[in-house]
C-alpha cells in the first residue's frame, strides 16, 4: 500500500486500526483488509489518504469519505485530515483467458428475450453512465439485425481502418464498434452463424480497444447464434437481462436466463425498463405495463434486482438526438446512474468471489 513509517506521536497502525471500522459498500469488508487505503502520510498531525474502491459508479463514496475523516480525526494528536476516494476496477484472471482483447477488464452482455424492451438504450446509457464516473468503457454493438447503437450514440464519426485493424470511433467519450458502420442503412442482415461468429471475432480481435474497464456487449433479442458465438469465444463478465414489466416479456427473458447458465455465464442481474410513466402535466404515475414484474421474477429466480427505469418522452427525445440521457442532469439520469452502480457492484461481487480470498457473505 506504500504506507508511511511513525511520524511524530501518530503511527500508520493507529491510523489503519481507525478506518479498519470502515468498510466497502459492495464487498461488505473493512477497506483496510481489502488493502484499499494508499499514500498514506503522516505530517506531524496532518494525515492524508486515498481509499480505492473496485466500483466507480458508487453512490455513497461522499459518505465513504466523511466516515474515514471523521475516524481519523478521533486519534490523539490529529489535526488535519484529508481523504480522497478514487478506484481500480477488478477483473477476474485465468490463464484461459484468450488474447482477443488482452486489456479488456470486464465484459458486460446486455440482453433481452425478446425484442421491442429498450435493450439497446439501456446499454448505451449503462456504458455512459459508468464512463460520466471515470471509467474507460467500450460499446460494441452486437445486434447486427438491428444495429441501433450509432443512432442512440450519435454517429458523427465513422471507424477507420489502418493496417487491418479497426480504430472506433470515440463518441461521448466511449469506443464504439457497429455494423451499422458497415452496411448501408436499407440494407437488411441475412447471415448464417459462420458468419455472425466472424463478426463477433472481428469486433473482439481486430478493433483497437485498448486498456478498457468495462466492454458493454449490446446483444441482439432472443437465445441464437450471436449469444453462441459470444460466449464461446470470451469469458462473459456477466450479462445483464433487461425486461418489461408484463408477464410476457419476463416469461421469455427467462429463456435468455437459461440460455446463460447453460453457457456458464454469471447473470449480474435485472432491469426493468418502462416500470412507469409520470405525466409531465399532472404527475399522475400510471403503470402501463404493470409494474415491479421484473423485481418478483428476480427474487423468484435469487438473481440481482439491479433497478428500474421509467417511460419517459424525455429518454426517447435524447436517445433519436443520439445523446444519452445518462450524460445530462436530471431525474432520468440518476436512474441509469444507479443502475450503473449496481452492475458494477456485482462486477466488483463476481470478480472479488471468483479469487482466493475466502468467500464471503454478500446480500443483494
Amino acid at each position: 500500500m506504500g504506507l508511511l513509517k511513525k511520524n511524530g506521536s501518530l503511527n500508520e497502525k493507529e491510523i489503519l486500526d481507525a478506518l479498519s471500522s470502515i468498510n466497502d459498500p459492495d464487498l461488505k469488508q473493512d477497506v483496510v483488509s481489502l488493502g484499499s487505503v494508499n499514500n498514506l502520510k503522516i505530517d506531524t498531525g496532518k494525515v492524508s489518504l486515498t481509499i480505492k474502491l473496485t466500483n466507480p459508479a458508487c453512490l455513497v463514496k461522499d459518505q465513504i469519505k466523511i466516515e474515514a475523516e471523521n475516524a481519523v480525526k478521533k486519534l490523539n494528536g490529529v489535526t488535519n485530515v484529508s481523504v480522497s476516494i478514487d478506484f481500480e476496477v477488478t477483473s477476474q484472471v485465468s490463464g484461459n483467458t484468450p488474447n482477443l482483447i488482452p486489456n479488456v477488464r470486464n465484459t458486460i452482455a446486455v440482453a433481452s428475450g425478446k425484442g421491442g424492451v429498450g435493450k439497446s438504450t439501456v446499454a448505451a446509457n449503462l456504458a455512459s453512465a459508468l464512463m460520466k464516473c471515470g471509467a474507460k468503457v467500450g460499446l460494441m454493438d452486437a445486434d447486427v439485425y438491428g444495429p441501433s447503437i450509432p443512432t442512440l450514440m450519435g454517429d458523427s464519426q465513422k471507424p477507420q481502418i489502418t493496417e487491418n485493424r479497426i480504430i472506433p470511433p470515440v463518441i461521448h467519450n466511449v469506443k464504439m464498434i457497429s455494423m451499422g458502420y458497415f452496411l448501408p442503412k436499407e440494407e437488411a442482415v441475412i447471415w448464417r452463424g459462420p458468419m455472425l461468429h466472424k463478426m463477433i471475432q472481428q469486433f473482439l480481435g481486430e478493433v483497437e480497444w485498448g486498456d478498457l474497464d468495462y466492454l458493454v456487449i449490446d446483444l441482439p433479442p432472443g437465445t441464437g447464434d450471436i449469444q453462441l458465438s459470444l460466449c464461446q469465444t470470451i469469458p462473459l463478465t456477466g450479462a445483464v437481462i433487461v425486461s418489461t414489466p408484463q408477464d410476457l416479456a419476463l416469461k421469455v427473458a427467462s429463456k435468455a436466463i437459461a440460455m446463460f447458465k447453460k453457457l456458464n455465464t454469471p447473470i449480474l442481474g435485472l432491469v426493468e425498463n418502462m416500470s412507469f410513466y409520470l405525466c409531465s402535466h399532472c404527475g399522475k404515475r400510471d403503470d402501463i405495463f404493470g409494474h415491479g414484474g421484473t423485481q418478483n421474477a428476480s427474487q423468484e429466480l435469487k438473481l440481482p434486482f439491479l433497478g428500474e427505469i421509467p417511460l419517459s418522452t424525455e429518454i426517447r427525445r435524447n436517445s433519436d438526438d443520439g445523446y444519452p440521457t445518462a450524460l445530462t442532469e436530471n431525474p432520468y439520469s440518476t436512474a441509469f446512474q444507479s443502475i450503473a452502480n449496481s452492475v458494477a457492484s456485482q462486477i466488483s461481487i463476481t470478480n472479488y468471489r471468483a479469487s482466493n480470498i475466502p468467500s464471503i457473505e454478500i446480500s443483494n
